[in-house]
């Protein structure tokens, strides 16, 4: 298998293992607060978003962010709604067929960012209802750090 291929095969995984029961308010909370809470130790300039269909549960942006990383996160969050998939994973498949995504004529790439980060939230039986997104790191670093904190969110690992 290509390292293309198995990236695809491992977040395709992730995706079937990291479902939800539930998703709140104080969920949203926990999650992101989580969040904060590595990335603050590993002093890691991220951006962290947290989703429920259109509503925003949690946002927070720490040192070393700016701006544009605020615009990441919402063309990531549009790839996660309009695919149904990580943008990480959409960006891979794009990839895989030998046109990336944003040679795709009909991917605004103002619009849509198919760059790791944004992971759905999906309800076991139900599927996608929002997004955990970070934004600041190479792509494959912040797709780990969304899979990671779920993980540990969801008891799946040790963790914090």
């Amino acid at each position: 298998m290509t390292e293309t291929t198995d990236q695809i095969a491992e977040i395709e995984a992730q995706e079937a293992r990291l479902l939800f029961t539930r998703f709140t308010h104080d969920d949203a909370w926990e999650l992101g607060s989580l969040l904060v809470s590595i990335a603050s130790e590993r002093s890691l300039p991220v951006t962290i978003d947290i989703t429920r269909g259109d509503q925003q549960l949690f946002h927070a942006a720490l040192a070393g962010t700016a701006a544009d990383n605020d615009q990441w996160v919402a063309r990531k969050v549009r790839t996660v709604r309009r695919f149904g998939n990580s943008s990480f994973l959409v960006g891979l498949r794009h990839r895989a067929t030998g046109t990336p995504f944003e040679e795709r004529a009909w991917n605004d790439l103002t619009v849509y960012a198919a760059h790791g980060g944004s992971f759905p939230i999906a309800i076991r039986d139900a599927g996608p209802i929002g997004t955990v997104t970070v934004s600041g790191l190479a792509q494959a670093a912040d797709h780990a750090l969304v899979v990671e904190a779920i993980e540990i969110f969801l008891g799946l690992t040790e963790g914090q």
